[in-house]
């Protein structure tokens, strides 16, 4: 794998795009699963929570592939695993009585031994001071994902499917032959977010050069690995990291995400990312900020 070398203890600013074809994204439950879009503009949208959980399904991988001591690339917010067991595990290792306020020593302790297990904590925060552990309080994590919304607007489409076999016995014994089922896709769409992380948040986890390093290298291999017939055809087509020299910054992050300009060059709906121009303005960086280019 290729290393960025991202300084933690400075501030970086992310643009991230990506796009689907024949699939859905990200479906909305409230509406039969339908891709999500913005009622007045059309645009369709990808919550900060399903871009995340791609994120936490790969970035394991990412590091054993690394190297890297999967011990310290665990995931903290994982299908089938209680939470809150979780954060007792903190008190248990450290030999706290659960239930009992910790002192400020002893909290800190525990939230450490947190951080350095679980890779999710260290980027994205977590809320610990719930059941029997009422001392963690909470960690505002340094990576902060934003929702992205598609460069124009899409249109979803329901296919109304069917299959060969009926789930119930008794459906056979009447007669029926087929079950009516149906699927939401976007023709496609090319999708945007910014992406930013904070300097001071990132020093309170620990995060490591290793951990933004390998962070990057999910994002861009990340729906390699979540294939499916429902995400049809997904894949990262650009991701530009504006570093500064300082953990305030040097520059506001939206003078330098609009140095990312996508305009459709096509003439017709578009259907492919060949339809789309990206470019990218590095000439005359502001003073303290330089552009690493990982994807495009």
């Amino acid at each position: 794998m290729p290393t960025y070398n991202l300084n933690p203890s400075v501030k970086h600013d992310m643009v991230f795009l990506f796009d689907v074809a024949d699939g859905n994204p990200n479906g909305d439950p409230d509406a039969g699963n339908r891709p999500r879009t913005d009622d007045e503009s059309g645009q369709g949208l990808v919550t900060d929570v399903a871009l995340k959980r791609k994120i936490r399904d790969t970035i394991g991988l990412a590091a054993k592939t690394a190297g890297q001591d999967p011990a310290g690339y665990q995931i903290f917010v994982e299908a089938g695993h209680a939470l809150n067991t979780r954060l007792e595990e903190s008190y248990t290792q450290g030999g706290f009585e659960l239930s009992k306020r910790l002192t400020p020593d002893q909290a800190a302790q525990a939230v450490d031994w947190l951080t350095a297990r679980y890779v999710d904590i260290r980027l994205f925060g977590a809320v610990m001071s719930t059941g029997k552990t009422p001392s963690l309080g909470q960690i505002r994590g340094p990576v902060q994902v934003g929702i992205a919304r598609s460069i124009d607007p899409v249109l979803p489409v329901d296919h109304a499917i069917t299959r060969v076999t009926q789930t119930r016995q008794a459906d056979i014994d009447k007669g029926e032959s087929t079950e009516m089922g149906g699927k939401w896709t976007v023709p496609y769409g090319l999708y945007r977010t910014a992406i930013h992380y904070s300097a001071p948040r990132g020093e309170q986890t620990k995060v490591s050069t290793t951990d933004l390093d390998l962070f990057l290298h999910t994002l861009v291999n990340m729906f390699d690995h979540d294939r499916s017939a429902t995400r049809g055809e997904m894949a990262a087509r650009g991701l530009y990291v504006f570093s500064h020299d300082n953990a305030f910054g040097s520059a506001p992050a939206h003078t330098l995400s609009d140095r990312i300009r996508v305009t459709r060059i096509s003439q017709t709906a578009a259907r492919g990312f060949g339809d789309y121009k990206v470019d990218v303005d590095d000439s005359d960086l502001p003073s303290g900020v330089r552009l690493t280019r990982v994807l495009g």
